[in-house]
């Protein structure tokens, strides 16, 4: 069992997910250790270190598409899917009158964990995965895509039940996005001339992909404006400028509730920094390891070391196999 030390209006995560209009924000620390973290290449310089990082993410990607992958990558994996699950049982616990059935899962990543993870669950779950694309032979993105619901009415229409959805949004791009005249095609493969932004920003970047990278953003931004919205922030430390503007910006709205989980006891210090803030308003909640305390039934409490997805799933109820 995992429970908090202090705050228990924050206790059942589940329960603030289902009431709210839920976000997610995923960093490239929830892609770890299958992806290292940039800090790895710290001592090169940036063009380096941008080609080295794109290279690993190319490599685990199309491994991922072989179903020929390591250990590392298939733990983490493994804990992409769990969470996926996770936020489908959210959404089913939902009641579509008072908010729509559907996640809004921005991620600064752009490896293909998350649809790698979604193909496996839609064997066996029904939902919506929508990537922001249309087309048939060529799915091309476009934002309007992410202003939609599904709903299934009944074999004799004597009904009409929304169908939980995922929406993806990658506002730095994806290694399986090409270029093709003014639009953005989704590829089922890893392609060579990704279009992505690298991990110093957009400095640097074309037109074509700032215009993509701010539209991302605008729609991040309206999310964030919505009433009665969470966003759950795992693995990003708020390093990128431009989402923590944003964030500090969208704190000025009282029903906007974003909890962000810290890896380490140090990250909440980091955290406030890069937010550019001295104190936590009470719509941002901060948890670190030391916030938690574990108790497995047979061993004495402890706390958690570090806060990882692996931790978050077993946050929120699902995550019954922690201590095996």
């Amino acid at each position: 069992m995992i429970n908090l030390k202090n705050d228990k209006s924050l206790l059942d995560i589940k329960k603030l997910a289902i009431t709210k209009r839920l976000n997610f924000l995923l960093g490239s620390g929830v892609s770890t250790p299958a992806i290292p973290l940039m800090s790895a290449y710290k001592d090169d310089n940036v063009d380096i270190r941008n080609r080295k990082i794109i290279e690993v993410v190319k490599k685990i990607s199309k491994s991922l598409l072989e179903n020929d992958y390591t250990n590392d990558v298939d733990r983490v994996l493994n804990d992409y899917e769990k969470l996926m699950l996770n936020i489908l049982n959210i959404l089913n616990l939902s009641n579509s009158r008072q908010i729509p059935k559907a996640v809004n899962i921005f991620t600064t990543n752009y490896d293909l964990f998350i649809e790698k993870a979604i193909d496996v669950l839609s064997l066996s779950h029904r939902f919506v995965f929508n990537d922001g694309t249309t087309g048939y032979f060529k799915h091309y993105l476009d934002s309007t895509n992410y202003n939609k619901t599904v709903a299934y009415r009944g074999l004799n229409d004597n009904y009409s039940d929304e169908i939980p959805m995922i929406n993806l949004i990658k506002p730095h791009g994806s290694i399986n996005w090409a270029k093709e005249n003014d639009y953005i095609l989704v590829e089922k493969k890893v392609v060579d001339n990704s279009v992505v932004v690298p991990p110093n920003g957009v400095e640097g970047a074309d037109t074509f992909m700032n215009n993509h990278f701010h539209e991302m953003l605008r729609l991040f931004q309206l999310e964030l404006d919505k009433p009665q919205s969470i966003l759950i922030v795992l693995g990003f430390s708020f390093q990128d400028k431009h989402i923590a503007k944003l964030i500090t910006r969208a704190l000025a709205n009282p029903e906007l509730l974003i909890i962000a989980f810290g890896y380490s006891d140090e990250d909440k210090q980091t955290f406030l920094t890069n937010l550019n803030i001295q104190q936590a308003p009470n719509n941002l909640k901060i948890l670190i390891p030391s916030d938690f305390i574990v108790d497995s039934g047979n061993c004495d409490e402890k706390e958690f070391k570090n806060f990882t997805m692996k931790e978050f799933n077993a946050l929120i109820k699902l995550g019954d196999d922690y201590f095996e």
